[in-house]
């Protein structure tokens, strides 16, 4: 049974309601908030269909497939709900809205937990013309202006408490497997897709973490930070970790000062994972292939791939500015904001029969 739901009522009974009252009015106040950070920075609100051709290339990411019936009875087409917006909000990109941002409902298959739901907020944002690093100016503001609307000074959670308003800390990648597991990661990478997992493997063994058999170099990352590093981020300030391995770029193209690695950053708060922004690749040849060579990867380890979105390639081809995008929990956000334990204190209702 998830934390937090009670054993004896159902999320819609008045008790069971009254007990996300508090939370739930804090995130109100903080999603108006939202709406008055981008306001004064001079974004649009746009709002994009949750049904796509393909729900995002992640090759972990497990999607909820459906069809779309027309007029005549054979007339009908798969297609997925969402895991982001991205394609449809880099469409508009193309199509001339400067600086865009929503709050989405996405849907993620398979994902369950205190801080996961199969359906959840997404905020989504995306700036034409401005480089990555710019986007932790647009986080600090919203996890300011959410804590004050929250009423809360600093976050607090499972035993970390993080101050929004202090000097965030920047970490990259490398530095961060350097100071919490003793690793140069780099030593270990040669800049390709698939890099050779052995040397990692051997410094994971080394400081106790063992390799697992048909480990690849990216699996092995996983692992490191999720036991070494991950943990440690976000505790006290903010910490935006940056330039990951170009292997785990998803849509960021390369850094021009190193280009092993990509323009990407993830924010941590109280060791909570809240976004991740990209310096957007335009690519769109390189796009194609990236696709090309993750959903090889997803059919071996899952047995299936998606399709590739074929209009937001010919959008890219038809020219997408040169930009930045990042996507944050909100649900996470306003958990933060809320002093909320779960996820689903700041639900008003969770996927029905889950």
């Amino acid at each position: 049974m998830p934390a937090n739901r009670s054993p004896e009522l159902p999320p819609w009974h008045p008790e069971a309601l009254a007990r996300r009252r508090p939370y739930l009015a804090a995130r109100s106040r903080v999603l108006n908030a939202v709406r008055r950070v981008f306001e004064e920075l001079a974004f649009v609100e746009v709002d994009t269909p949750a049904l796509q051709v393909s729900p995002g290339m992640e090759p972990h990411l497990q999607a909820f497939a459906t069809e779309l019936q027309g007029p005549h009875p054979d007339d009908r087409r798969p297609l997925y709900l969402h895991t982001s917006p991205e394609f449809a909000m880099k469409k508009l990109l193309v199509a001339g809205v400067p600086r865009l941002w929503q709050l989405a409902h996405v849907y993620r298959n398979g994902e369950r937990s205190g801080t996961h739901a199969p359906e959840f907020s997404m905020l989504e944002w995306y700036r034409a013309g401005d480089g990555y690093r710019t986007l932790i100016e647009d986080c600090q503001l919203l996890l300011q202006a959410g804590a004050e609307a929250g009423g809360r000074r600093s976050f607090t959670f499972r035993g970390m408490t993080c101050d929004p308003f202090g000097t965030w800390r920047v970490l990259t990648v490398p530095d961060a497997f350097q100071e919490y597991a003793g690793i140069d990661l780099m030593a270990t990478y040669d800049g390709s897709h698939d890099p050779d997992p052995a040397a990692l493997a051997a410094e994971a063994a080394r400081i106790g973490i063992a390799p697992h058999h048909g480990d690849r170099w990216e699996d092995i990352v996983f692992r490191i930070m999720f036991d070494r590093i991950e943990p440690h981020l976000g505790g006290g300030v903010p910490c935006v970790l940056s330039d990951y391995p170009l292997c785990m770029a998803a849509l960021s193209r390369p850094k021009p000062e190193d280009p092993r690695l990509a323009e990407r950053f993830e924010l941590y708060a109280c060791g909570l994972e809240l976004a991740n922004a990209f310096g957007e690749l335009t690519d769109p040849a390189v796009q194609r292939a990236r696709f090309e060579a993750d959903m090889d990867l997803k059919e071996r380890l899952y047995g299936e791939r998606f399709p590739v979105d074929e209009d937001f390639l010919a959008a890219l081809e038809h020219g997408m500015p040169q930009s930045s995008g990042i996507a944050m929990g909100f649900d996470r956000l306003a958990m933060l904001c809320s002093g909320a334990e779960s996820i689903e204190q700041v639900l008003w209702l969770p996927v029905a029969g889950v």
